[in-house]
């Protein structure tokens, strides 16, 4: 896309980043990389800590061989540390976390481990820094995701419908909920970014009735918009019937059938977006190469549903699905939320 050099106004977006994270002169932070890592973007994060005057160090991992028969993409749950005791040890001492794998430690086993010390993650998105420079928080959007947190978590029931036929119930009852802004000051927390999404990950057995993927959809583990329908049927949690005629049917069929796992069919989680920087239309500006899609999984409106992992139901996997839809239509114990692709009002309230 763009030379890859350090330029100053993304060294001044990191630092104003970790700055929102209550990073300090003195705090010990861990960077953590990989050998494939984006180097730009771990460069930019030491001169920024350095910049504010925190004591930053590297541990920095060589990038796991690759023994699935299909690429792994966009999971969230990195297994570069492999459980090492070591690399748990050094990263829970720090009293900040700045990540900088590939596929981010959101998911990953360990994460549980690294912040039982009270150590916070700001995981940063293998994103160009023009990304990450242009989908920094926004005033007021910390409040509101806060807001839609609290009325997920008060709640029993979400119910997700749309013009082109999605009709999903989610039994909120035993769900883990989440909210994201970007940034995290508290201890043993995280966070990731670019930020600003509402989400839970459900219980078991709690999801049913079908999706209808509509052409504008995005796939973000092919990072692909969606040209065509599709539907997934869902019972208790698990796709069981894939209906769709079209390359983008086909392309998902291809892609969970060669995990040979159940558990790549499961869902993972489901919430929705409210960045109002972040753009639906902008991975059609940049090479794929450049771009993770965080920025398509916060775009205020939309409802994300993914497949994969889901620690809180006890499954595990690499197969991993995360797609943002428009034009849903979300209630929350029969509050709308989100009607037709546009937040509600007291959703977006204050959002800039």
């Amino acid at each position: 896309m763009q030379q890859q050099r350090i330029e100053g106004r993304w060294i001044a977006a990191f630092e104003a980043q970790f700055r929102r994270c209550a990073v300090g002169a003195g705090d010990l932070v861990a960077i953590l990389s990989e050998t494939q890592s984006r180097a730009l973007n771990v460069h930019l994060a030491e001169l920024a800590l350095l910049s504010i005057g925190a004591r930053p160090f590297h541990v920095v991992l060589p990038t796991p061989p690759q023994t699935e028969q299909v690429p792994v993409r966009s999971t969230g749950a990195s297994d570069v540390i492999g459980e090492h005791g070591a690399v748990i040890a050094g990263l829970s001492a720090a009293q900040v976390v700045v990540d900088c794998t590939v596929e981010g430690l959101l998911h990953a086993r360990e994460l549980k481990q690294i912040l039982s010390g009270g150590a916070r993650l700001v995981m940063i998105s293998n994103e160009h820094p023009e990304i990450l420079e242009r989908v920094a928080g926004t005033p007021g959007l910390e409040a509101a995701v806060r807001r839609g947190r609290e009325l997920l978590s008060d709640a029993r029931k979400m119910q997700v419908t749309s013009a082109a036929g999605t009709e999903l119930s989610v039994d909120l009852v035993g769900a883990v909920v989440g909210g994201n802004w970007g940034y995290c000051t508290e201890p043993g927390t995280r966070t990731h970014w670019p930020g600003g999404l509402v989400a839970c990950v459900p219980a078991s057995g709690a999801t049913h009735g079908k999706i209808v993927l509509a052409p504008g959809d995005v796939n973000l583990t092919f990072k692909r918009y969606l040209e065509s329908p599709i539907t997934l049927h869902i019972e208790a949690d698990y796709v069981t019937r894939i209906e769709g005629s079209g390359l983008d049917a086909e392309l998902m069929r291809s892609y969970f059938e060669a995990w040979g796992d159940r558990n790549a069919y499961a869902v993972s989680h489901v919430g929705w977006g409210m960045n109002p920087r972040a753009r639906w239309d902008a991975l059609t500006m940049y090479d794929r190469n450049d771009v993770n899609g965080t920025e398509l999984r916060v775009f205020a409106g939309n409802f994300l549903f993914s497949t994969g992992a889901n620690e809180n139901a006890g499954r595990f996997t690499k197969g991993h699905f995360d797609i943002p839809m428009r034009a849903c239509s979300i209630t929350v114990d029969g509050r709308p939320v989100v009607t037709d692709g546009q937040l509600s009002s007291d959703m977006k309230a204050n959002l800039q």
